[in-house]
């Protein structure tokens, strides 16, 4: 065991060392005139940066509670330019102790204090950086190490501001409030670099790593790892990276977040129209060559709707976006949900304003295809689309549709005038389910049974109601094997056949079957022109004509019912003039009451009494009195 006097030597030498130390280092620091340092430092950081540093303020060096040296109003590049590479209020570097003993300048890592960084790039590719990289290359290369070289291995910017201008293609992105540590290969040759930043208002963690810095800057192959989570997305990238014979990545891409909409607002600093896109989640093989990006493998999933397949974005010469996708359902109903196309009373069109800007900003190229679609009550099978936007015009081609019970094909275009919205029209619905196509499409609901559907529209205006008043085009429709709701022509028939002045108060009951049902419509500003209706079946037969207001929603349509003999080549049993008028949802159908009087052998001297002025205002209201209650009253006799 040593004894006491053996500790208190031991110490003594101990402190005899500490205190040459510091007396050395005491004496190195008095020998090092701060002019010295000065020259050394600015030596140091033009060998490893390739630029030419300005210390435009005072230099200070301090040995306790570390040896730093501290430059203030520090610039890097041209000092005559407004926009030098880089600007830093105080740069801090902490030097290496035991090179200092010996009288040189090394620092071992580096604090960089409101830095001002700017990346401008020129249309060849080229920055102003590109001589920094270009010099690092070099410099950390294997081999002898030229000297003068900056051997620090941790970079610090605390309250930065990053510049990034491209005016060939007009981008101007700024990050404030950063917050980095690089990881400098002075030892390996990975590179790493951790921080946050604010974006466009979005404060974002970020981190880097390349596995070999020096084939990164050569351009050679290296891997690459990138991180970034913020409030709109998070990204994480997998890979490599090269320059050489131009700039490529390749390697795994993820991204998500919960709000697409609130992503891309950030993106493009637009609110986008409509609603639906929330939570996203992309994953895919990632190909980034020059302006391009290629996705394979692509699993993406959007409002809880899942697809497969894959995409490519492109940047020049404008954003554009290609894809092929597979899904097996989809539901659409979050993108319509804020269309109203009727009011709340589904009896008027909705006067909502059409919101479609944003679609010159990008170009879309995209096929979709899905065993199952769900839009709004809407229901259909196996579908497959192709969806294109191209300077501002919307087409939508569907190749094949199951729908209705049947099968939907044609095509949608959409673009922006002064007016409002443009919109064409052509589809095909063949051999559909009357009741819910013709109900989903315009509310009317009072046709059943299977049949074809074709429409040729176009419609200009700002709102669903001012698109009714500028409608055009035509329709026609062929069905068999069904019926009109809500009356029974038939029964009517052969009822009033029998008894002409007795309308019974279940007229509007019952349905009326048919064989075959075929009429065709020609509109123009919202009016259509009811051509060529006819019904058959049975024993009845239908001829209608008029015209319907489709702002308006109503009808003002004639026609003749016929009662038909089951003998061939027999006369018609009983013919009947009608008017068709009111709601197209809800119509009324009022027998000719004068054919009904001239049918009626008691009622038939009203005809003759209409002649006589006296009598004929005790006539009319007769007539309509058959036309409102469908009976004679004794009251109402002659």
């Amino acid at each position: 065991m040593p004894s006491a006097t053996g500790v208190m030597r031991l110490s003594l030498i101990v402190a005899a060392v500490f205190a040459a130390g510091i007396g050395a280092l005491f004496a190195a620091a008095a020998l090092i005139p701060a002019e010295t340092v000065r020259r050394a430092v600015i030596a140091e950081i033009h060998a490893a940066t390739g630029l030419e540093p300005t210390i435009r303020g005072d230099v200070s060096v301090s040995l306790f509670p570390s040896a730093t040296v501290s430059f203030s109003d520090v610039v890097l590049g041209d000092e005559r330019s407004a926009d030098p590479a880089l600007a830093v209020d105080r740069l801090t570097a902490k030097l290496q102790l035991l090179p200092l003993l010996f009288g040189r300048i090394e620092p071992a890592d580096m604090a960089l204090t409101r830095p001002r960084l700017v990346i401008t790039a020129d249309p060849d590719g080229r920055s102003n950086w590109s001589g920094l990289m270009a010099t690092l290359a070099r410099t950390l290369k294997p081999g002898p190490r030229p000297e003068n070289v900056l051997s620090f291995s941790e970079i610090r910017m605390t309250g930065g501001t990053i510049t990034i201008v491209d005016a060939a293609r007009q981008i101007s992105e700024e990050l404030s409030g950063v917050e980095l540590s690089f990881a400098w290969p002075s030892i390996s040759r990975s590179f790493g670099a951790t921080g946050r930043f604010t974006w466009r208002g979005e404060t974002f963690d970020a981190s880097a790593n390349a596995g070999d810095l020096v084939a990164a800057l050569s351009g050679e192959r290296s891997g690459l790892k990138l991180r970034l989570a913020g409030g709109p997305f998070k990204i994480a990238f997998d890979g490599n990276m090269s320059q050489k014979p131009s700039f490529k990545m390749e390697g795994t891409l993820a991204a998500d977040g919960k709000s697409l909409r609130e992503a891309l607002r950030w993106a493009s600093r637009q609110p986008l129209p409509g609603s639906g896109f929330g939570p996203f989640a992309l994953k895919a093989q990632t190909t980034l060559t020059g302006g391009t990006v290629v996705l394979s493998g692509v699993n993406i999933e959007l409002d809880g709707n899942v697809a497969e397949g894959v995409m490519a974005f492109a940047t020049e010469p404008r954003v554009a976006v290609k894809g092929t996708l597979a899904a097996d359902a989809l539901d659409l109903t979050p993108y319509i949900s804020t269309i109203e196309v009727l009011r709340s009373n589904e009896r008027n069109w909705s006067r909502g304003t059409i919101a479609i800007d944003g679609l010159a900003d990008f170009d879309l190229d995209m096929r979709l295809s899905a065993a199952r679609v769900t839009v709004g009550t809407a229901r259909l099978g196996r579908t497959g689309l192709a969806t294109n936007l191209r300077d501002g015009r919307l087409t939508v081609a569907i190749g094949e549709a199951q729908a209705y019970g049947g099968v939907l094909k044609g095509a949608l275009v959409l673009s922006k005038t002064h007016a409002g919205a443009d919109i064409k029209s052509q589809l095909q619905f063949a051999d559909v389910d009357l009741e819910s196509c013709l109900g989903e499409l315009f509310g009317i609901r009072k046709l059943e049974g299977k049949g074809h559907l074709t429409l040729a529209l176009e419609a200009t205006g700002d709102s669903v109601l001012a698109l009714t008043r500028t409608l055009a085009g035509s329709g026609s429709l062929v069905a068999r094997q069904g019926a009109i709701a809500g009356f029974n022509v038939e029964q009517l028939l052969k009822r009033l056949e029998q008894r002409p002045l007795s309308i019974g108060a279940d007229f509007r009951r019952g349905r009326t079957p048919f064989e075959r049902l075929s009429a065709t419509v020609k509109i123009a500003e919202g009016m259509a022109a009811v051509e060529d209706v006819k019904l058959e079946g049975g024993a009845v037969r239908l001829a209608l004509g008029g015209s319907a207001s489709i702002p308006a929603r109503d009808l003002d349509l004639k026609g003749t019912a016929t009662l038909i003999s089951t003998t061939a080549d027999a006369a018609p049993v009983f013919e009947l003039p009608f008017v068709v008028q009111g709601p197209w949802d809800d119509p009324i159908l009022l027998p000719d009451a004068q054919s009904l009087i001239r049918r009626s052998g008691a009622a038939a001297p009203l005809l003759d009494a209409v002649r006589d002025r006296k009598t004929r205002d005790a006539v009319r209201s007769v007539i309509d009195r058959l036309n409102r209650d469908g009976v004679v009253t004794p009251a109402s006799r002659p």
